[in-house]
């Protein structure tokens, strides 16, 4: 009888165990579910299939533009540290490097996940003269053969062009983009030049 006991009780058991196994498997496969719906999502700007819904035009044509605009603040920027003779000015530009460099990597991720071109880096800038704010070949000729003083006013000046220009970019994409991330960093861009805007003029005295 307490043989017949226990083997009922395991039996038991083990119809518990069981349902329990079924149970957790099937609320494992509705969190794996949910999971993968949030890798899929995370992953979104990996598949440009699944992100094709998050983005429009504008977009597209912000990333295309931006990074190049981007690329020529980075070039001018990294003149400074052997012409320019003023502290503040190395200094800016320092900033304006390590606050653009990611950026581009940023949205060269978003233009290569929505199957978009990238805009090919080394080209001269008469390739995108049209845009906002971008300086010509002669303009970057004349920054790299100045020094000193003559630098320090020839690249504020220059650069308070160019981020007007990336302002001006910025706020269109704000105001007609799709992709709640490319309007994020165009929000950052108008808040973060229009201060150093601010400051470039104060450091030419004509704030």
């Amino acid at each position: 009888m307490t043989t017949t006991r226990t083997l009922t009780r395991r039996a038991g058991l083990a119809a518990v165990a069981v349902t329990s196994a079924l149970v957790l498997a099937a609320c494992g496969d509705g969190g794996g579910s949910g999971h993968t719906g949030h890798r899929s999502a995370a992953g979104s700007s990996a598949t440009p299939g699944s992100s094709a819904g998050a983005h429009n035009a504008q977009d597209v044509a912000f990333a295309q533009g931006m990074v190049p605009h981007h690329r020529q603040a980075l070039e001018m920027a990294r003149l400074a540290a052997g012409r320019a003779s003023s502290a503040q000015v190395k200094d800016l530009a320092a900033r304006i490097e390590k606050a653009q460099d990611p950026e581009i990597r940023t949205m060269t991720g978003w233009l290569t996940a929505w199957g978009e071109q990238v805009p090919m880096a080394g080209m001269d800038h008469s390739g995108h003269s049209g845009m906002s704010g971008m300086m010509s070949d002669a303009d970057m000729t004349a920054l790299k053969k100045a020094t000193g003083k003559d630098f320090d006013t020839r690249f504020l000046s220059l650069m308070v062009r160019h981020h007007q220009g990336a302002v001006e970019m910025a706020a269109t994409e704000k105001d007609k983009g799709r992709s709640g991330a490319a309007k994020a960093v165009a929000d950052d861009i108008v808040t973060a030049q229009n201060a150093e805007i601010k400051e470039m003029r104060q450091l030419l005295g004509t704030s």
